[in-house]
């Protein structure tokens, strides 16, 4: 049986493999030792752009810029006939909602209101009293064609024409 320390650094120890800091925990189960945690040595440190290790020859290309946990969109939303959630009283069919998706964007793009574009727009229940507005999200919580649409937008930028499951829609990033 191990004692109460024993239990505190094995703990502490996986703890730390969990939180990802590129430790790696040794365990001895059984032999009354605590887990031994091994730290990588640091990576090298390298400038912005590309760089070489003269020691081995090898090119370093710059790590990508960290990808955004959250960001702020709004969005207008053309259902149709037989878009997942349209209620009966869309009628209108896929390559109509193409169409006007389209058209809420052009308008967009030309400077309108994107709030007020919503308003006339959307088909999307409580969207025109929000203005479009999703708030903070995480890609994982959109479906993939929306998330990776909205992720890649610049904050201030409009999407092209983006078809779901649920219609046809128009992003705009706010944050």
């Amino acid at each position: 049986m191990s004692s109460p320390k024993g239990r505190v650094t094995r703990a502490f120890a996986l703890a730390l493999a969990v939180l990802g800091t590129g430790c790696v925990v040794t365990t001895f189960e059984g032999q009354g030792d605590p887990p031994r945690v091994a730290v990588p040595p640091p990576a090298p440190a390298h400038k912005k752009g590309s760089s070489s290790d003269a020691s081995s020859g090898e090119t370093f290309a710059e790590a990508p810029a960290r990808t955004e946990d959250r960001i702020g969109a709004r969005h207008i939303l053309v259902m149709y006939s037989g878009s997942k959630r349209a209620p009966s009283a869309i009628t209108r069919s896929r390559e109509e909602a193409a169409q006007r998706a389209e058209q809420a964007r052009t308008r967009a793009l030309a400077g309108e209101d994107f709030a007020a574009l919503v308003r006339e727009y959307s088909d999307e229940p409580g969207a025109g009293e929000r203005g479009g507005d999703l708030g903070r999200f995480e890609r994982r919580m959109m479906v993939k064609p929306f998330a990776d649409a909205a992720f890649a937008l610049e904050i201030g930028a409009i999407s092209t024409v983006i078809e779901t499951e649920f219609g046809f829609h128009v992003i705009q990033r706010t944050e």
